[in-house]
């Protein structure tokens, strides 16, 4: 494998450039490939049988840009697919990281809120982890509907996203939880509106950095560091290109950054 080929990270839509701002923190010498599945977002609502066939088109479509490593930056997908996919696919697939440790290490009360799509929440994936390490925490997990709809409408602010903010985690706060886990990729998009609404005394877990940093130790495992001095990054979308791009400049320089239309119709799953 080429040390210099590029990670493929993707997700529903624009959630991952959570990750993608990371990993370009972290690994400024990787080339990366994201993929936004903007035409067809929000994943968290559909059948999983639906969702599946999607990652397996976006997988497809990394495997022809021959990238060393697949990163899910989705946490619906991570939660349905990740363990299916594994099998079929040359290259590594890491999912979203759940939080999971952090959360525990830092509740006082044990009391852990969840916030996801309906998909995670159903999933159970993050109840089973926690209940994994220990079964004395209360988990209180909550679908969040409305949230990636309005981030993936650019309402990262104002009354809103904020209306449907407490909708969600106000029922938390009064159950006495000390942390909220962020279970979508978008939900960093509109942390400091979480935090405000919540209070300092609640802390928000932003799984992204961890996810970052296990990618960068299965590379480095490998063997698989990219020697590059300087990366490319290609920052590709099945649909509204402009709309991907203003979300983009909330998180990071886009100045040498390509954007990209790309169509999965051709790309057919395995």
């Amino acid at each position: 494998m080429n040390t210099n080929a590029p990670i493929g990270i993707f997700d529903s839509g624009i959630g991952g450039l959570t990750v993608v701002k990371e990993m370009m923190d972290m690994m400024p010498g990787e080339n990366l490939i994201y993929f936004g599945d903007t035409a067809r977002t929000p994943y968290g609502s559909r059948p999983p049988s639906e969702i599946l066939t999607f990652m397996q088109q976006i997988l497809v479509f990394f495997a022809a840009q021959k990238v060393k490593m697949a990163v899910v930056a989705c946490n619906t997908m991570t939660a349905l697919g990740l363990e299916k996919m594994k099998s079929q696919y040359s290259f590594p697939l890491v999912g979203v990281n759940t939080g999971v440790e952090m959360a525990l290490a830092v509740s006082k009360c044990k009391k852990v809120g969840v916030l996801a799509t309906q998909a995670t929440i159903a999933s159970e994936s993050h109840r089973r982890a926690i209940y994994g390490k220990d079964t004395t925490v209360h988990v209180y997990s909550q679908a969040c509907p409305k949230l990636v709809p309005l981030i993936e409408r650019e309402q990262v602010e104002g009354a809103e996203i904020e209306q449907a903010i407490a909708e969600y985690v106000l029922p938390m706060k009064k159950l006495g939880v000390d942390v909220i886990i962020l279970g979508c990729t978008h939900y960093p998009f509109v942390s400091s509106v979480i935090q405000k609404i919540v209070g300092d005394k609640i802390v928000i877990i932003d799984p992204a950095k961890e996810t970052a940093r296990e990618a960068q130790q299965i590379l480095l495992q490998k063997g698989q560091v990219s020697a590059a001095n300087q990366s490319k990054i290609r920052l590709c979308f099945s649909a509204d290109v402009e709309r991907a791009k203003r979300m983009a400049d909330f998180m990071f320089v886009t100045e040498k950054v390509n954007f990209e239309l790309v169509k999965l119709e051709g790309f057919v799953p395995v």
